[in-house]
Formats: C-alpha cells, structure tokens, sequence
C-alpha cells in the first residue's frame, strides 16, 4: 500500500524493527534466518548504491566527506537569506522543521495535480490525511495551515467544472517562484560541488523540477536520518525561522576546522537576529540557551565583546543532516532530467492549455529564476 507520494506506508515507521527481532519468535532457526535476511537487505543497499552511481549522483556519505560541501552550503545560506529578503512572508513558511514538511508535501500535491480532473492534486482533506498519517501535524494543523497559505497567496482556489462544493486547491505564480528558487538554489550548491550544470538543465526544461520536487519530498519523507531531527541541531530547526538563524551562523563562519572542539562564528546580535526574522528576541535566546545547555555551542570574551562557537558535533550533525537533503535532491534531478526528454513529446500532446489556468500547463511554460 502506498499514499499519494507513492511511498510505502512502512517507510513511515522513525524506528524500523531490525530483522532480528521480526523473527527472534517466529522460527527456532532465527538466527540463520537473520542472517539470511541481513544479507538480502546488505545487497539490496549495494543494488540500490550502484544505480544512485550509475546516474551521476552523490550519495548522502559522499557530499558529508566533499571538501566544498561547507561553501556550497554558505552559498546556498546567502541566497535563501536573499531569498528571505525579498519575500519574508513566504520564506518563513520553510523557517522551521514541521513547516517545510508541510510546505513541500502541499506542494508535491499541486505537481501532482491534472487539470479537469477534481480527484487529483490539493485538497483540504488530501493534505490533512497526508500529514497525520506520517505524523508531522494534527487535522487541525494541517487545515490552519492551508488557510494561511490562502492568506498568504501562495495558495488558491481552482472552482471545480464539475461541482462548485469541491474546493480544488493549486499555487500562484508568486508561490511557484518562491519554491523554483529554494530548488535552483539547492542545484546550484551541487553544481559547486561537482562542476555539474544542474541550474542551466533546469532553466532549459522547467518540467525537471515539476517532477523532481514530488519525488524528492517523497524520499526525505521516508528518509528517518532526515525526517527526525538529530537532537543538537532540533534546538533551532523545530523552532520558528531556526532555520533562518542556523544558516546566518553557517554564512558567518570564516574557518569550519575545528579547534578544540569549536568552530568560531563570531559576533551575533540577537536583537537584530530577532527583527530580521520576525520573532521576539526572547525566542532567539532560547534557542540559544538551549542548545548551550546541551554544549552545541558557547561564548567566548568579555561583555560586549563575546563571541560565538559551534560544536564540532553540532555541525556534524548538521552536516550529516544537510546531507541527507541534497542527496534527495541530486537523485530525483538526475533521474528526472532522464526521464523528461522522453516525456516532452507525449505531454505536448496530451496536455492542453487551460484557458486562464494558473496551475500544471502555466507551471511547464514558467522558467525558473536564477541564483
């Protein structure tokens, strides 16, 4: 059984039952069983290791180790501050952990959507039995969420040719630009880690991403390394616009090899810090306390001359978990950038323009901004 992300629903599980203990009752022979199984599962990773090769991608264990992952990331930090920048409204949609899963799984469901066709794509009650049943949000979350995103016009409502009850949801241009550029970002990032040419394959066919991004989401999903947050960085990123914060302290730091332990950051002002993002500097404290109670970071100097330090293991972590997130993406480009050439012509023919539609066919024309 899967869900409309095409994910198996035990992918969901945050703690998968190692093999040894679905069988330890099953079989007097549990042992040789495990063992049997163990293996299957060890060539399957092989399997599964040498297609993601065979495709050109990085794994997640190769872009952790790649000596420019630090400067991809400051560089993608600067454009997603930018990005920020220009629209804080919509930027702050992906500021925390919980939100960005629900932003790209409402998004996956827009890509998703045929027009004409009112049992595809976004809806209210799509969305909401989405996002409980792989634990992020309540129905009631779920549903105050696509409200502000009406609010916001990232959203919109697309009436029904077939029953006016039916409330079909799609994005606006405004919300498409908004996730083209968070996704061009990410290529761009893996460009300067390989010298690939992701961002101009996605300017020249703009279906790349309509596809890649469904597919990415789905994958971090079922991916529990990335879905559930590492404890030392969770301080930030499950709290309104941490994330933001994060990536200002990861722009700010001249020199990622540690000493002692600590990797400098340097002076921060949390007032400032506060009303760029929009939150109470209280909030920002908190984080901050937080994580310095768990020693994921510190203070170096005296009263107004303090200074800012990351733990090695924070940024460890955060790296592993950055990891995570490109490798998704780097996969579901590459196989979809394979995929669309081939598709291009049956989709011209298959689909037809609807007149003053904002939703899949206006998406395929749109291209993506730059970096």
């Amino acid at each position: 059984m899967s869900d409309e992300f095409g994910m198996p629903a035990v992918a969901r599980r945050d703690k998968p039952a190692s093999v040894s203990c679905v069988i330890a009752r099953a079989s007097p022979r549990r042992d040789r069983l495990a063992a049997s199984c163990q293996t299957m599962l060890e060539k399957a990773a092989r399997r599964k290791s040498g297609a993601i090769a065979a495709l050109g991608c990085m794994t997640a264990e190769e872009i952790v180790c790649h000596p420019a992952l630090h400067l991809a990331d400051q560089r993608l930090a600067a454009h997603l501050i930018e990005m920020h920048r220009q629209a804080p409204r919509f930027a702050r949609l992906g500021a925390s952990h919980r939100k960005w899963l629900m932003t790209q799984a409402m998004y996956a469901l827009c890509m998703r959507r045929v027009p004409g066709k009112d049992a595809s794509g976004l809806n209210a009650t799509r969305f909401a039995e989405h996002i409980t049943s792989i634990g992020v949000a309540s129905r009631n979350t779920a549903d105050a969420f696509l409200k502000e995103l009406l609010a916001y016009k990232f959203l919109q409502v697309i009436p029904s040719r077939h029953d006016r009850r039916i409330h079909v949801l799609d994005t606006t241009p405004v919300g498409d630009r908004v996730m083209i550029g968070w996704f061009v970002g990410h290529m761009a990032a893996l460009d300067r880690m390989d010298g690939g040419s992701r961002v101009d394959a996605c300017v020249q066919n703009p279906r790349i991403f309509r596809r890649a991004q469904p597919r990415a989401t789905a994958a971090l999903i079922a991916n529990a390394a990335w879905r559930v947050l590492p404890e030392s960085i969770a301080h930030f990123l499950s709290c309104e616009s941490g994330g933001m914060i994060v990536h200002e302290f990861m722009l700010q730091i001249a020199d990622f090899t540690p000493v002692d332990g600590k990797v400098v950051v340097g002076s921060v002002n949390v007032l400032s810090l506060a009303e760029r993002y929009g939150i109470s500097a209280s909030n920002v404290k908190r984080m901050l306390t937080r994580a310095q109670e768990k020693g994921c970071l510190g203070w170096e100097g005296s009263r107004g001359h303090k200074s800012l330090w990351l733990s090695a293991r924070f940024l460890g972590d955060y790296a592993l978990w950055r990891a995570q997130n490109f490798a998704a993406l780097d996969e579901a480009f590459h196989v979809c950038a394979r995929a669309v050439p081939r598709a291009s012509a049956l989709e011209a023919q298959t689909r037809k323009p609807v007149p003053g539609g904002t939703g899949s066919e206006a998406r395929l024309e749109r291209r993506p901004c730059g970096v």
